[in-house]
């Protein structure tokens, strides 16, 4: 049996659906495969009442017949490291419980997947960042990376270091086209003459970075105030809160977006819809906006969503959906699967992690 830990950069890498993706692909191998999220940080609590969504959708997809405490049994929440930082929890004693653990969920397994939480650095307050764990567990390390520009070379570099001889390789995610032959070219290379593993490169896809109109309604408890399709993709969120004419500069500036602003700001309205790259406006506090504005909207077919929720909750709502909440389903896993087949070097990754233990 062996071991593989997926860690990441930053929060928000598609760290969840490059795990799953890899357990589906080593399931197709005919490999039994375990999954581990040690430390739980996906919640909907600060006390961490709901469990991490990660280690629910993992035992759906894999099959997985484990309890949940197994598979989270560190409730990572605002409220453990406050108590951590007071000293009411023992890294000892939770390093004992991670492997306890892992022991019963590795029983008979040809690979165990274990999902890092957050960033790698996660968990430092217990001493139990992603590269102890991995030293805790005897695990291989993948280290999935967002590349924008050459500087983020130096993050990866700084985690390659941290996590040192563990480390299987480098996975980019989400590359998008203007720098994709940049990073195949010029800096795959350089990392490799640096000793550091390029796994793949995973090209940026529509359907993985953002969510439609439609999702982000449902999930907004939103009512749709026009009748034009909902099927646009929004992959960010521009927050209305100046003039008219500054915000009409400011939104001809972005595509794929969808605007936030109050119900009542009708010059925000009127110039987010003179905007080609605003795809919906959301408008809070309960307000319905007047019957010329809805009437525009429909004419360049931008959907107009209603909350009545303030501005600021539902920002926080809207990107927590765009970084996290939608991106992690069964469609997801899937295309991430796809991309991983055709584009990442597998046989360095399943077969390595699950080589047959009477070798």
């Amino acid at each position: 049996m062996n071991t593989l830990l997926v860690t990441s950069t930053q929060d928000s890498t598609g760290k969840t659906a490059v795990t799953l993706a890899l357990g589906l692909l080593a399931q197709e191998r005919g490999l039994d495969v375990g999954y581990m999220k040690p430390k739980g940080t996906r919640l909907q609590s600060n006390v961490g009442k709901t469990l991490d969504q990660d280690p629910m959708l993992a035992r759906e997809l894999l099959g997985l017949d484990a309890e949940m405490h197994q598979m989270e049994p560190i409730v990572y929440s605002p409220t453990f490291v406050e108590g951590a930082i007071r000293g009411q929890e023992s890294g000892d004693e939770l390093a004992e419980i991670v492997r306890e653990n892992y022991d019963q969920l590795a029983a008979d397994k040809d690979l165990m997947l274990v999902e890092g939480a957050g960033r790698y650095t996660t968990g430092g307050i217990i001493d139990l960042t992603d590269p102890e764990i991995a030293d805790l567990l005897d695990a291989g390390v993948v280290l999935v990376a967002d590349y924008t520009q050459p500087g983020d070379i130096d993050e990866v570099l700084a985690a390659a270091d941290d996590i040192g001889d563990r480390l299987v390789g480098v996975l980019f995610n989400r590359v998008s086209d203007s720098v994709y032959d940049e990073l195949e070219t010029e800096v795959v290379p350089f990392l490799e003459n640096r000793g550091v593993d390029v796994l793949g490169v995973l090209p940026r896809k529509r359907e993985l970075a953002g969510i439609t109109v439609n999702d982000l309604a449902k999930d907004l408890g939103a009512d749709v105030a026009t009748n034009v399709p909902t099927d646009a993709f929004v992959e960010r969120f521009l927050v209305g809160a100046m003039g008219g004419d500054a915000a009409l500069r400011y939104f001809r500036r972005t595509k794929d977006a969808a605007v936030i602003t109050g119900g009542d700001r009708s010059e925000i309205h009127t110039a987010a819809l003179e905007a080609p790259g605003v795809k919906a406006l959301i408008l809070t506090g309960g307000h319905r906006p007047p019957a010329a504005v809805l009437g525009k909207a429909e004419e360049k077919g931008v959907p107009v969503l209603l909350v009545n929720a303030d501005t600021m909750s539902v920002v926080d709502r809207a990107e927590e959906l765009i970084h996290s909440g939608r991106t992690r389903d069964e469609e997801t896993v899937g295309l991430l699967r796809d991309l991983l087949f055709e584009h990442a070097d597998v046989d360095a990754l399943v077969p390595a992690a699950a080589a047959d233990d009477d070798e």
